[in-house]
């Protein structure tokens, strides 16, 4: 096996872009994974392609109409890991020698679904009763509220830390700061959760380009090394779950620290999947970031946010990027490379040396989630 590097990557800004078809929104961002790659579209060996709703053939749609053909292209849904599973899929081809150069892509429009929650496969039998995904997450919400002993304040800061670091992001949705009051004051979603605690739906696209080490070298590239790629699904249990010990997330986060040799303390950055504030503080427990309990008193300290000990969605997270499904987990590592770079600007964390990327998605009776991708990258200073 060779190593496997992401040397290039790119998005456009999250956002309602209902004009656009899904090769209007990709494209850009494959243009400009290329040139940040410094290569031509000529040297890809092999294409994947993250989306939920796209449809027949999206990456070769995309692909058709910026003239590259006769790749291998392979189109991936897996909920809202669709993207990030593209991106593992791409590391798994170049470190297994299947390919030199792999793209992988990660593109959703939600604005064709015109509102609301998204909608959920009917033959699953909590969506024939009625559930929706931010129903879920308010029924992990109050739990949290009982067990941490936590107050809805402590939810609100989430965004509002979430909003914050966004405003910092020309590419996210959301570019402004927002009180706890403000938040808590927004329109009424799924008690405890308001608007404001809740990610916008939208469009958006991001792509990189993943390379072989002997390839990097060659070509004089510096990029990120990918030290750990991991997905999951989930395991089926009837009965009694326990909604705030995420299995799924936390065995995904295990295998992902032994495969990179590192613990959660050597992290430097997390971009998690925080779809709605209640998940960000069940995820930091669920990462390893702070002990069980420990959750609220990390958001609180300041440990989560820029200038802190480990930086938690500096890019503004889904609660203020925005979360068009199949871009979200591509969309992470581009933040997470330019971190490591020393290029994410007025958000940039500190000497940032080692990052973790986290989605997870799909709601199906019975499970955790349906599936989880957990990537370890290091900063590569040759």
């Amino acid at each position: 096996m060779t190593g496997a590097f992401v040397v290039g990557g790119a998005m456009i800004r999250m956002g309602k872009h209902r004009e656009s078809s899904y090769a209007g929104l990709a494209a850009p961002a494959v243009l400009g994974a290329l040139e940040d790659a410094g290569i031509e579209a000529s040297r890809l060996d092999a294409v994947y392609c993250g989306h939920a709703f796209g449809g027949m053939l999206t990456g070769q749609r995309i692909l058709s109409a910026l003239g590259i053909g006769g790749i291998p292209v392979v189109n991936v849904d897996n909920a809202c890991s669709g993207g990030a599973t593209a991106v593992s899929l791409a590391v798994r081809a170049v470190r297994n020698g299947e390919a030199e150069v792999a793209l992988a892509i990660g593109v959703d429009k939600l604005t064709q679904f015109g509102g609301g929650a998204l909608p959920l496969v009917a033959e699953d039998i909590e969506v024939r009763q009625g559930i929706v995904m931010p129903a879920v997450y308010a029924m992990r919400a109050r739990r949290f509220l009982h067990e941490r002993g936590a107050e809805v304040e402590d939810l609100a800061m989430v965004s509002v830390k979430s909003r914050r670091h966004g405003a910092l992001n020309p590419y996210a949705q959301y570019r402004s700061e927002v009180t706890v009051e403000e938040v808590l004051a927004s329109r009424p979603i799924a008690e405890p959760l308001t608007l404001m605690q809740c990610c916008p739906t939208g469009d958006g696209a991001a792509a990189v380009v993943v390379m072989s080490d002997s390839a990097r070298a060659r070509l004089g590239l510096r990029g990120m090394r990918v030290a750990a790629t991991v997905i999951h699904s989930g395991q089926h249990r009837s009965g009694y779950r326990d909604m705030l010990s995420p299995e799924i997330s936390a065995h995904s986060a295990d295998d992902a620290y032994e495969e990179a040799g590192i613990s959660p303390e050597d992290l430097d950055v997390v971009e998690l999947h925080d779809a709605f504030s209640i998940a960000e503080l069940i995820y930091y427990e669920a990462l390893g970031l702070c002990a069980e309990g420990e959750s609220t008193r990390m958001l609180r300290s300041g440990e989560s946010s820029l200038g802190g000990k480990v930086v938690v969605n500096p890019s503004g997270g889904l609660l203020s990027k925005g979360h068009p499904v199949g871009a979200s987990g591509v969309a992470q590592v581009v933040e997470v490379l330019w971190q490591l770079q020393g290029r994410a600007g007025a958000r940039q964390v500190e000497d940032a040396r080692v990052a973790l990327s986290h989605v997870t998605g799909g709601g199906i009776a019975g499970l955790d989630h349906g599936a989880c991708a957990v990537h370890v990258f290091e900063r590569a200073d040759a």
